[in-house]
């Protein structure tokens, strides 16, 4: 995150876009995405980078991150990058039959932040394309499944609200809380707000005894950061138009329509 841009990690904003199979996103790092997904990703070809520690593939001139080095990646302050953009594989040999028009169109997707035809290749058996900038910021990524990103943006929800509402030890030292991982039947219900573009606004977060409740606001469809932060800005000042609960007594999440 640069020094002129908001904390965005107080906000998920998502924006979905099911014909092209792409998510924009902006309070999603890298870590959370591979972490929530850490059983569908083998190894990453690296489009826009600058991490040292790949291996480079003759066919395509790009380097690459083997499956057991993604744990280093994963460690890689990647916002400080700029542009960070991959696409994952499952075996090397997978790269090197890559024809041509196939190359282009990975340079053209990772160039342009968007697809010439959708980038889901059989010979990479890729489950993902992501494209980010100022990762966190602003964040591109095409789903072969869109379940994969439901189920990974559950795993974001649970675990940004442990780290923003943590619990006391009886010495009053704050540590992180588990909260269980919100369903993806749960946020697929939110679809139709998801298509329109959402904001989960962890800074405006209430609670009691019996629940928390993370607001939701639709705001529409950006592509740029800068202009859904000011959209939502002037959004929270109204009522929001959904929240995400978590019932402490039942230790699971429902859904409230405002």
């Amino acid at each position: 995150m640069k020094k002129n841009q908001p904390d965005n990690r107080d906000l998920i904003y998502v924006h979905v876009n099911e014909r092209d199979q792409y998510v924009i996103s902006c309070g999603i790092e890298f870590f959370e995405f591979a972490k929530s997904l850490s059983d569908s990703l083998n190894h990453l070809l690296l489009l826009k980078h600058n991490f040292d520690e790949g291996e480079f593939n003759r066919h395509t001139l790009h380097s690459f991150v083997p499956e057991d080095r993604i744990g280093k990646l994963i460690d890689e302050d990647v916002n400080s990058y700029g542009d960070f953009c991959w696409i994952d594989f499952e075996e090397t040999e997978g790269l090197n039959v890559l024809t041509g028009q196939e190359i282009a169109e990975i340079l053209y997707l990772g160039h342009i932040k968007h697809h010439l035809k959708l980038p889901f290749y059989n010979q990479l058996g890729n489950r993902f394309a992501y494209l980010a900038h100022d990762d966190g910021w602003f964040n591109k990524t095409y789903y072969r499944n869109l379940n994969d990103f439901y189920r990974m943006l559950g795993h974001v929800v649970s675990g940004k609200l442990g780290v923003l509402k943590p619990e006391k030890t009886v010495l009053g030292i704050k540590k992180k809380r588990a909260y269980p991982t919100v369903g993806k039947e749960i946020l697929k219900s939110l679809s139709a707000a998801l298509k329109e573009g959402a904001v989960f606004s962890f800074k405006n977060i209430t609670q009691n005894r019996s629940r928390i409740e993370i607001p939701i606001w639709v705001i529409g469809d950006f592509s740029n950061m800068d202009d859904m932060y000011d959209e939502f800005q002037q959004a929270k000042k109204n009522r929001c138009d959904g929240k995400l609960v978590f019932d402490k007594k039942l230790k699971e999440w429902i859904l409230s329509a405002e």
